[in-house]
């Protein structure tokens, strides 16, 4: 009988039968068919006794209504359930007893409207900190004991848990979103690496040293050497890692700022960052360290001798509590999000959109910075110079990489398509417009399938003719005509004679012809909390706080003053990994 109305209400609800009932919660909704057991297995519900990352909830959706590829829609043009968040907890967006939220709409705009969307809606759990409830949670005996406590469960704090669990730690991966991810599942380009088998098989010559280089160049300089030769030296062993756990990199690219093809990302031009995230999500969970979710951490905890001595954690559903452990790794990536610190350390950025994720809120540097860490570079922000205009969506460099050209609003080059961040930011922000479109025809379009992602998203302006793109754009007509012409001529020649571009690896001459109009936004901050090749985070005398590593965007050093592209993907894996396996020989005394 319970089956039965399980299955009725189901159905009702995919039909839209249930709408009058939608006007409650879901909680309501679903007591016809057991009350609460039916989702938390129990009819007595313990106050503050669900699990934090609401796993098990999840399962018991899923055990009603299948698995996303059961409920993928796709005739729908925006379909959730579909999306590259992958397969998150159901309780992302659905919510029993408050009113929902479409997580979509954290960077877009869909109008998709959620079930029992008139629900009430609560305040939320993580708005703020409740310091009396911290005291009391560190006075208190620590609820858990680790060896070694990850904070942030992106693409650094994942690596950094398989890592330190791999060698033999006793390992909590800790994440206060909602799912996991970060800022990494928003990556799009690839990962620059440099030796590996990838860039053998298509006879590309590089170097450690070169990558090097190009890093410090682009970085104006002001990168740790040291730091650098490691991310270039581990490069190739961190590709090796993420194909170890069924990762496909094996496409390669160039991005701006590199002398040759080192961009590895996944075949048909996917973005690499939510496929990276997938691969770290499964292999996370059968390594036993998948991310605890809506488990903000609050403190680091020293004792008195300034070693680290664990975190206070904030729970969604149990409160306040004390983790006691020997290392903490700090993976919470950058402040991007963080207008207030946006308009601190870099006041000429307030009020610029961000492509960054919900999550980049500074939550580590703050932290550290409570404890007494120095910071390296930490007032340096990097501007993308192509975010969708009007937008939080990044339009990847690699489209640049592959072969569109950048333009003004008249249609004319201004640029190297393929400079660094820094100088194309600037240079678009020297238009009238402040503001530029990346041009490029059908050959691109079948290529990059990012690119039709962006097609999907309604990004993109597509006509038939060069002439008739510039009249949909506004652009002049005859402008941008004698722009694709004269570089289609300079490809087919071998030479830029306007900007010197050096890859040109695609015309601009088979129909239909697309364009999406882009200005700069906050894309990564530069600098974070210092740290030593140990990946040992600094005090303000540059001397290691004993059990506290870092990784990552929260951290300085590795990239200068400005972000090659790819490198950040690499920093995640080569930083992630050593500071997982740091921090679990200082917790394991080896």
């Amino acid at each position: 009988m319970k089956k039965q109305l399980i299955a009725l209400a189901v159905a009702a609800l995919m039909t839209g039968a249930a709408s009058a009932a939608q006007t409650g919660v879901l909680a309501n909704f679903h007591s016809a068919m057991g009350g609460c057991a039916v989702c938390h297995g129990t009819d007595k519900v313990v106050p503050n006794a669900i699990p934090d990352d609401e796993y098990a909830l999840n399962k018991s959706c899923t055990n009603c209504h299948g698995s996303y590829d059961k409920l993928a829609n796709k005739s729908k043009k925006i379909d959730p359930h579909g999306s590259h968040l992958g397969n998150v907890n159901c309780t992302s967006c659905h919510t029993a007893h408050v009113k929902p939220k479409l997580v979509c709409n954290d960077c877009h705009t869909f109008p998709n409207k959620m079930p029992f969307a008139d629900a009430p809606e609560a305040k939320k759990w993580d708005d703020g900190i409740d310091a009396e409830a911290v005291l009391k949670a560190e006075a208190a005996a620590p609820r858990e004991t680790a060896d070694v406590v990850v904070i942030g469960a992106g693409s650094t704090g994942m690596n950094a848990a398989i890592s330190a669990k791999r060698a033999g730690a006793n390992v909590l991966l800790l994440e206060k979103h909602v799912f996991s991810g970060g800022n990494s599942m928003l990556a799009a380009g690839g990962y620059n690496a440099v030796g590996t088998k990838q860039q053998k098989a298509k006879g590309i010559k590089d170097t450690p040293e070169a990558y090097v280089e190009d890093t410090m160049k682009g970085g104006r300089f002001k990168n740790d050497r040291e730091l650098v030769k490691i991310l270039a030296e581990e490069s190739a062993s961190g590709v090796e890692w993420l194909e170890s756990m069924g990762a496909d990199l094996s496409e390669v690219k160039r991005s701006g700022g590199a002398r040759v093809d080192r961009t590895h990302r996944p075949t048909g031009g996917k973005s690499v960052g939510p496929h990276i995230v997938d691969v770290l999500r499964a292999q996370s969970e059968k390594d036993g360290v998948a991310p605890r979710l809506n488990s903000r951490v609050v403190k680091i905890l020293t004792d008195d001798n300034h070693r680290i001595a664990g975190v206070i954690v904030h729970g969604k559903h149990t409160g306040y509590y004390k983790v006691a452990a020997k290392a903490v790794v700090l993976a919470t990536g950058g402040y991007g999000m963080n207008q207030d610190m946006i308009a601190v350390y870099r006041p000429t950025f307030k009020g610029m959109t961000s492509s960054n994720n919900v999550t980049s809120t500074g939550d580590g540097i703050k932290m550290a910075l409570n404890i007494g860490a120095s910071m390296t570079d930490i007032d340096w922000v990097q501007a993308h110079p192509t975010v969708g205009k009007d937008s939080r969506i990044l339009i990847s460099e690699t489209v640049r990489g592959v072969g569109a050209i950048m333009v003004n609003t008249d249609g004319a080059r201004f640029i190297n398509e393929l400079t660094t961040r820094d100088r194309a930011s600037d240079a678009i922000l020297k238009q009238p417009s402040r503001s530029a479109w990346l041009v490029f025809d059908s050959q691109l379009y079948s290529k990059a399938k990012m690119v039709r992602g962006y097609d999907h998203l309604g990004m993109l302006k597509k006509a038939d003719t060069v002439e008739d793109l510039a009249k949909l754009t506004g652009m002049k007509a005859d402008v941008l005509a004698k722009t694709v012409s004269d570089y289609n001529r300079f490809r087919s020649a071998g030479k830029d004679e306007a900007f010197g571009r050096a890859d040109m690896p695609l015309s601009v001459e088979k129909a239909p012809f697309y364009a999406v109009m882009v200005a700069p936004g906050i894309h990564h901050t530069m600098g974070g909390v210092a740290i030593n090749t140990m990946s040992q985070v600094l005090d303000i005398q540059s001397r290691p706080i004993p059990g506290l590593y870092a990784a990552g965007e929260v951290t300085g050093g590795v990239h200068g003053f400005n972000r090659l592209g790819g490198n950040a993907v690499a920093d995640t894996v080569v930083f992630g990994r050593r500071a997982g396996e740091h921090a679990a020989a200082f917790a394991l005394g080896k």
